[in-house]
This record gives C-alpha cells, sequence and structure tokens, in this order.
C-alpha cells in the first residue's frame, strides 16, 4: 500500500477528526499540526507489525450552508 487516505472534518469547538478510509483507524487533535502528529501515530501503530503505507493523505472536508433569502 503506497497511501492512506484520512477524511477530515473541523469539529465546531475547532479541534479536528480524522478517519482512514481504507482502514481502521481513527484519532483526532485540537490543532491542526496535534492532528498531524496524532495520524503518524495511529498509523505506526495499526501497521507494527507490517509494511507501512509510504505517504498519508489527510483530506479536509468542510461543510457550508448558504443562506439563500
Amino acid at each position: 500500500m503506497s497511501e492512506l487516505v484520512f477524511e477530515v472534518v473541523q469539529e465546531a469547538d475547532g479541534g479536528y477528526c480524522a478517519e482512514c478510509l481504507t482502514e481502521n483507524i481513527f484519532t483526532e487533535g485540537d490543532t491542526w499540526e496535534q492532528l498531524r502528529k496524532n495520524v503518524l501515530e495511529a498509523a505506526t501503530a495499526f501497521f507494527f507489525d507490517r509494511p507501512r503505507p509510504e505517504r498519508i493523505r489527510l483530506h479536509l472536508v468542510r461543510d457550508e450552508i448558504l443562506s439563500v433569502a
């Protein structure tokens, strides 16, 4: 596996949640930097006995509602 993709959502409190789309890996962080660190740590732990992916992609999903009235 060359790449893991995480879908990242920013919570109402400003923190971030990340869920891997292909493996059972989930983590969170209060800041973007903390999230990046936690994603690397979670992926390393998940693949402790197998070859790790070459890279990890963080895909930030933003949901915005616009009023048209």
